[in-house]
């Protein structure tokens, strides 16, 4: 019986796990050196706030695997013999496979700071990071202070977690405008201002130097490079981007850069060796996308592509449309299509944006200046659908179109406020044009 086995048992490796056996009886081992059952690692987050437990946090009981015939064997492989197809684990055993799948994800970015390796320093990444962030940041009583590194959506995440306990943040971000390298300037303005008002030192154009220690070798405090101030903590997250996990292949014969690389079928050089998941980077980009993309969903497609191919259906690996969510504190984020930064804007498109006066609400809608072809949207506070933007989409709408039929794909509850009458305004008097919501928006705006 062919032996599949996946090293990684995050949502890209399950999700082909799970696959592959709906199509087959092939043997399925996942290997995985964090922990023993898959878990939502979008969820850790809410553990520590206290929402739920980590037990919540798995989608399947632990029966589950046996029922299925999915074996599961912990333990850090460190060797990787492509001819013999055996994997090497830290404790010197072996296991052999026939197809091997790598989904290892990825792990916090270092920068060669002094003392990044100290006791009380972490990421917001892994189980273990939750588990140290619990024995470090346990309350505002053991930890005084916690000092966050870079700006990402798992910062925010960080900062919120800290702040839900009391515990004072400061927050080094390198660009003038959190996030400003991604979102328009209206949006990261926006955020900017939000973060400070949930009583966050956030300290911006602010880069770390080194990460002091005490006699113990647990974090004392961090120095700012552009001042030399030292600020005191007991916590430095490091959430300045990821990197694929990959170290445990630099003695292999599998091609990589900075991630493990993949054709559009996730097929590495070594023939029955594949890579999905954020340790995955493609040949060449997919469309506007990165070549290595560390999202959720993204890894879970990956993951169920991959199923098909290892069961004889082969299958191109196609994202579709760039969709993603976050949450910025209060506010929710979507993002349909493309809109970027001024930073990276191109040559043709434009932006249409409208901003609440007074609340943390906003969207920009990106379109071809010529052909007026719809682009892309950035929402804040306002819910949208999913699938009415990847349609509109697919077919090239116009922006006319998707401002007509705006309130169509509002996915806010029936008694929130909406705001497509204030933004086809705005739209209409900047472009001078009379575009008026469809009569079915019409009518579901003033059935309130």
């Amino acid at each position: 019986m062919e032996h599949i086995v996946i090293i990684g048992n995050g949502i890209s490796g399950v999700t082909a796990a799970r696959h592959i056996r709906k199509n087959s009886d092939k043997k399925i081992t996942i290997v995985s050196a964090e922990s023993k059952y898959f878990f939502s690692r979008t969820a850790l987050m809410y553990v520590y706030m206290g929402h739920m437990k980590f037990e919540h946090t798995q989608p399947y009981e632990n029966w589950f695997w046996d029922k299925n015939s999915i074996d599961l064997k912990e333990g850090f492989v460190t060797h990787l013999n492509t001819d013999e197809k055996i994997l090497t684990f830290k404790d010197s055993s072996t296991l052999a496979y026939d197809k091997l799948i790598i989904a290892t994800g990825s792990k916090p970015n270092k920068f060669g700071w002094p003392g990044q390796d100290l006791k009380g320093v972490m990421g917001m990444y892994h189980k273990q990071d939750l588990e140290n962030l619990e024995k470090h940041a346990p309350n505002k009583e053991v930890c005084k202070r916690a000092v966050i590194v870079g700006g990402g959506l798992i910062g925010i995440e960080l900062a919120e977690m800290l702040r839900s306990r009391k515990i004072p943040v400061t927050f080094l971000v390198r660009e003038a405008s959190f996030w400003n390298g991604v979102l328009p300037t209206q949006e990261s303005e926006m955020i900017t201002k939000h973060i400070k008002e949930h009583h966050i030192d956030l300290r911006l154009s602010t880069n770390l130097k080194e990460i002091k220690a005490d006699e113990n070798g647990t974090v004392k405090s961090i120095i700012i490079e552009e001042t030399g101030e030292e600020i005191f903590c007991n916590v430095v997250g490091l959430t300045a981007g990821v990197v694929p996990n990959i170290d445990f292949l630099k003695d292999s014969n599998i091609a990589t850069k900075r991630g493990i690389l993949v054709n559009r079928f996730l097929e590495t050089n070594i023939p029955h060796v594949y890579a999905i998941g954020d340790c995955a980077e493609q040949h060449e980009a997919i469309g506007q996308r990165r070549n290595i993309e560390a999202v959720w969903y993204t890894g879970r497609m990956m993951g169920e592509a991959l199923a098909q191919t290892i069961c004889g259906k082969k299958r191109e690996y196609n994202p579709g449309h760039w969709f993603n969510s976050a949450k910025f504190l209060d506010i929710e984020y979507q993002t349909y299509g493309w809109v970027f930064s001024e930073r990276d804007k191109l040559e043709h498109e434009k932006y249409f944006q409208w901003q609440h006066p007074k609340e943390n609400i906003c969207i920009t809608i990106s379109y071809d200046k010529n052909t007026h072809q719809f682009l892309g949207i950035n929402t804040f506070g306002i819910r949208m659908r999913h699938e009415i933007f990847d349609k509109w989409l697919t077919e090239n709408k116009p922006i006319a179109h998707v401002l007509e039929f705006l309130s169509d794909a509002n996915f806010d509850p029936e008694f929130y406020k909406l705001y497509e009458v204030e933004i086809l305004s705005k739209f209409n008097q900047e472009n001078n044009t009379n575009i008026q919501l469809k009569k079915k928006s019409w009518k579901r705006i003033f059935s309130l």
